[in-house]
């Protein structure tokens, strides 16, 4: 493997590493840093590292943050200038047709966003980065994690990847070797399907064959429109169109200052149609009357896309092993009725930090001490969130009105079932060609969903990839 093998490499030594700074990752360190002061006695050595240029720059802006989390880990969020653009004052939830829509008369109680915020959570992430950095934590941006250290079935830490490499493998005139991270706990919020936290967790069988992850493909748009046109912090949900039945999925759409707009489509990864496209299905989507009247007169800023994990408490794998630690998106910490996530992040941040606090400061970062892990996990409120709702996701599966009905009696219920429903990998609901269109003949070069791309209101995939800022040397290898 050329210069992965055989290079001397610079290591540093740390008490505890944190992969990932996003919510997760940011919280676990300012928690400890919080430790710290709070309990005294010897300082430990704390590192974060973060792939992006620049703090926040991989995280898209429009989100609702539930801020439970963020006013246990800094009370006086406000008082340091938490950038909430705006506190939410009016939602709707509506279930649409091709050319209308109904709106519920109750919203769902999963969906009540009455006392959370409209937030960039690019300049949130920002903010809590100046945060960890004025507590003292080493942070360091533009440093991925390219592999994981491993003593047996230890964690020992992280490898970064090296810098010049060309798109063949090999070191170019520029090439500086990657640094070996070594550190007595490794804290993994690498985020959905972590390249980290996606290996570790095949190495050491981490998740469970009867519960398997799902996911779905999150597509978001922000747009500028007339400032008139929807006051900050309104937030509105939808269902329906132009997803059919057998199709989970739905979308939001937050109204921020300034008059941008946070446009956003989730579809669950395991429709049947091998010709259905999600990108195309947001395209529909944007073209619905009520939609389209929304947009009408704006410009599109920025795009972004990134997959959720939407199986819920029983895909959760186990997130403690000898030597590490796994918290937010990256361990399956997400709540799909209520489309949120960060706070769960933050908070398994938070619990992550305390378990490798007391770890490290005892001597003992086996299995068995991290175990404490979960333990906190239990008896906290990602628990008391999560386990109610474990088996929606997988009552979709049975179709949208089915999926409705588990879900309401779900929360009725608090969760109550006598058996847990079963869920399966996307690409095993996916069907053949002939099974799913049977004797029509269908062109199998384009969407089953197509519609038309006038790169104004409706854009194809290269236009929002530009979009996106993505920006990498011709010359290096495929990151994908």
């Amino acid at each position: 493997m050329g210069p992965t093998t055989s290079t001397n490499r610079e290591t540093l030594e740390v008490d505890v590493l944190i992969v990932g700074g996003g919510p997760a990752g940011l919280s676990a360190a300012l928690r400890l840093a919080q430790l710290q002061q709070e309990k005294a006695g010897e300082p430990l050595s704390v590192a974060v590292l973060e792939k992006a240029r620049e703090a926040g720059a991989h995280m898209l802006s429009g989100a609702v943050l539930d801020p439970s989390t963020l006013r246990d880990l800094i009370p006086d969020f406000k008082e340091k200038g938490a950038p909430l653009a705006a506190e939410v004052h009016d939602e709707d939830v509506y279930f649409f047709t091709e050319s209308s829509r109904l709106a519920f008369p109750i919203i769902p109680p999963p969906l009540r966003n009455h006392g959370n915020y409209d937030i960039s959570l690019n300049q949130f992430v920002r903010w809590l980065t100046g945060q960890v950095e004025a507590a003292g934590i080493d942070f360091f941006t533009g440093f991925a994690g390219q592999d994981i250290l491993m003593d047996g079935a230890r964690v020992r830490g992280v490898r970064t990847g090296d810098r010049g490499i060309d798109k063949h493998g090999q070191p170019k005139p520029t090439f500086e070797p990657g640094v070996d991270i070594l550190a007595k706990v490794t804290i993994f919020c690498d985020g959905v399907r972590g390249n980290l936290t996606k290996e570790l967790m095949r190495r050491l069988q981490l998740g469970e064959d009867d519960h398997p992850p799902q996911f779905a493909i999150g597509l978001k748009e922000l747009w500028e429109i007339p400032r008139d046109r929807l006051k900050p912090g309104a937030v509105i949900h939808t269902l329906g169109y132009p997803l059919k039945h057998e199709e989970f999925g739905g979308a939001f759409i937050y109204a921020m200052p300034e008059g941008q707009l946070s446009i956003g489509f989730v579809v669950g990864l395991d429709y049947k149609d091998p010709l259905f496209d999600p990108h195309m299905a947001f395209n529909r989507f944007k073209q619905h009357p009520f939609i389209s009247s929304l947009l009408e007169g704006g410009q599109m800023i920025r795009y972004g896309a990134k997959a959720l994990p939407e199986g819920g408490w029983n895909t959760i794998p186990r997130v403690y092993m000898d030597g590490g630690l796994i918290a937010g998106d990256a361990g399956n910490f997400l709540n799909s009725m209520r489309l949120k996530g960060i706070h769960l992040a933050m908070r398994t941040g938070m619990l992550a930090a305390e378990t490798a606090f007391d770890a490290v400061r005892a001597g003992d970062t086996s299995t068995a001490a991290l175990k404490a892990y979960k333990d906190r996990i239990d008896r906290s409120a990602v628990r008391d969130e999560l386990y109610p709702v474990r088996n929606v996701h997988q009552a979709f599966g049975y179709g949208l009105l089915p999926g409705m009905a588990f879900a309401g009696l779900a929360v009725a219920t608090h969760g109550w079932l006598p058996e847990d429903l079963h869920g399966h990998p996307g690409h095993d609901r996916m069907k053949m060609l002939s099974w799913y269109y049977g004797s029509r003949t269908v062109p199998i070069d384009k969407p089953s969903n197509a519609t038309v791309v006038d790169r104004k209101l409706t854009l194809d995939k290269v236009t929002n990839v530009h979009f996106s800022g993505t920006s990498h040397d011709e010359d290096q290898p495929s990151h994908l």
